[in-house]
């Protein structure tokens, strides 16, 4: 947890997006009429529907990877809601999941997410069964093994027309915030004398709801989320300065084996940061690809001018590509394909429960 002296947001970290994202709508809008296509991002990576952007499925690009993407890629197995009863369900997924080798505790997460939404750590049987009964038939679910490791990064990978190599252009540390009990005040009492998570109570109640009011005892550590989601109370950290050769190298290597992508951000588990500069121990949760952000922007020290410019710079990056792929023959997509995809995905999150 924060000192209170301590600075702990930016000033507008939590903004809407909507008033975050007005600058990229108008250079959007800008750079459709300089390239005649509004959906030219929409090809930046030509093997993945509409570039990752909106409402495609992680399971799309994970089953593309091969050679070292797929070897750093944590086993993964699509899973469908059906109609049978719960408890069918949830056996028959526990003999999907033990034929690929794991067992309780996994991670089940959306095939289809939303900005971290939905992602559950299963310990037993019967969360299984609770998370199953959460989603509406016909979702796509994925259960993937737990990672080997705590520490948490986000990098941001661009490989630019004509380049025979990518970048890391960003480089962002993850921490889950935890609080430690004092035997005398409750989980609520204590976030609401934390300089950061006062303002963040409506993140949190809704994961602890069960012990919101009660004591913790004296120096018993509680970790406030499970997945590092910024949206859903994750602090986030600026670790450009991090970005060394040998990591840079490490993650051409294992982008090598996911066909013609270029442009994205990799979630992944390390062991510790002196591991991760050296391009080691990396575990890739999943890939995000046009939807990505560089999250460095999100670091409580980033000025919003600065953290502007990275998204304009990332858009126009976009359009780079896909103007590459068109050259290539690759066809921009239809808006109706966009907006479809996009329904999609708004629709699916309504469902979706709260993420752990």
């Amino acid at each position: 947890m924060t000192n209170q002296q301590e600075k702990t947001t930016s000033f507008f970290e939590f903004w809407p997006n909507k008033l975050i994202y007005a600058p990229v709508a108008i250079q959007w809008l800008l750079l459709s009429i300089k390239h005649r296509s509004i959906t030219l991002p929409l090809i930046a990576n030509p093997q993945l529907t509409l570039a990752g952007m909106v409402g495609v499925a992680k399971s799309e690009l994970m089953a593309q990877a091969h050679s070292e993407c797929l070897a750093a890629i944590l086993d993964w197995k699509k899973l469908m809601v059906t109609e049978s009863p719960i408890t069918e369900q949830a056996s028959n997924w526990m003999k999907h999941i033990k034929d690929l080798g794991l067992d309780f505790p996994f991670v089940c997460k959306p095939d289809i997410g939303c900005r971290g939404s939905g992602v559950k750590l299963i310990q037993n049987i019967e969360q299984l069964q609770q998370t199953i009964e959460s989603y509406p038939v016909g979702t796509a679910l994925l259960a993937q093994k737990l990672a080997s490791y705590e520490p948490e990064a986000g990098i941001f990978y661009v490989k630019m027309p004509n380049e025979k190599k990518g970048k890391v252009v960003s480089l962002t540390l993850k921490h889950s915030p935890e609080v430690t009990g004092d035997g005398k005040h409750s989980l609520k009492e204590l976030l609401q004398k934390d300089a950061r998570a006062k303002d963040l109570l409506h993140l949190y109640q809704g994961k602890h709801i069960e012990i919101w009011d009660k004591v913790l005892e004296k120096d018993k550590k509680l970790n406030l989320i499970f997945s590092a989601s910024h949206c859903h109370g994750a602090v986030f950290e600026d670790a450009r300065m991090h970005i060394t050769e040998e990591l840079t190298d490490a993650i051409n290597t294992i982008m090598d084996g996911l066909p013609e992508f270029y442009y994205g951000r990799l979630d992944v588990k390390f062991l510790n940061l002196d591991e991760l500069k050296k391009g080691k121990t990396i575990e890739i949760i999943e890939i995000n690809g046009a939807n990505a952000e560089s999250i460095h922007i999100w670091d409580k020290n980033s000025s919003l001018v600065a953290s502007i410019k990275t998204l304009l710079w990332q858009y126009s990056s976009l359009f780079k590509l896909g103007a590459h792929q068109r050259s290539l023959g690759h066809k921009p997509p239809g808006l109706i394909k966009f907006y479809k995809h996009w329904r999609i995905e708004r629709r699916l999150a309504s469902y979706y429960p709260d993420t752990d």
